[in-house]
């Protein structure tokens, strides 16, 4: 099997292509920061900047450089909690997480759509399942990507296609992008959640909640009332 991943320069991009390469995957990496893809041990490596339009040209000469690919995981993404809603952020935040996983998710899609079969994975996340006022933009594009591989998923089916999609939803993982001062509970080891995203590919889930913990507690916030949870002192 052969697996591209994206945004695996660090956290749980860099643990999922370091246990596919362990269990047999050739796999093939890709990042904006290069220089930290050899820890992976991937057969092949690209530079990609998923906020560039060349991204999508970059991700076929990684395809060609592995020999064709059977499984895409999308990692890459950046969030930041922004309480002042300060417009740097809040746009970067967008131009990532929206257009940047468009641009690639598309590229892969019509790459699976021509080629005849294929599996898409990305990570999205529990914040997509409510509006959380410390971090607007990162919520709403967290949202935007579950409505939008679930759009494909129905695009799939209508046109006959031969593709899989798994949205994997982390709660809170120990990683770079909550690095700083805020505290954040429940969090997750990225090995272990590596470990889960792999289970939840070979079973070929549609949507997988990691862990347990995040699944009570996304089921039991669903239900929560808007005019109570927009008091809630997040």
């Amino acid at each position: 099997m052969k697996a591209i991943v994206i945004g695996a320069s660090s956290g749980i991009g860099m643990e999922v292509a370091r246990l596919m390469v362990k269990e047999g995957w050739t796999v093939g990496v890709a990042a904006r920061r290069i220089e930290l893809l050899g820890e992976t041990g991937a057969a092949a490596t690209a530079q990609i900047d998923v906020t560039q339009e060349d991204a999508p040209q970059r991700l076929q000469q990684l395809i060609q450089q592995l020999g064709g690919m059977d499984l895409f995981f999308y990692a890459s993404g950046i969030g930041k909690q922004n309480r002042e809603l300060t417009a740097d952020i809040e746009l970067a935040t967008v131009q990532t997480n929206g257009l940047g996983f468009t641009r690639m998710i598309g590229e892969a899609y019509r790459y699976f759509a021509q080629q005849g079969y294929g599996h898409i994975a990305a990570i999205s996340s529990i914040a997509g399942t409510k509006g959380l006022g410390p971090a607007p933009s990162y919520s709403a594009s967290k949202a935007y990507q579950a409505v939008y591989l679930q759009a494909l998923e129905q695009q799939i089916y209508k046109r006959g296609l031969d593709i899989k999609i798994t949205d994997i939803r982390p709660g809170f993982v120990d990683t770079a992008l909550l690095s700083g001062d805020v505290r954040y509970p429940m969090m997750l080891k990225p090995e272990t959640v590596a470990k889960e995203i792999i289970c939840a590919i070979k079973k070929r889930r549609h949507i997988r909640i990691i862990d347990w913990k995040y699944r009570i507690m996304t089921a039991m916030w669903r239900r929560i009332p808007r005019w109570i949870w927009r008091r809630l002192p997040l």
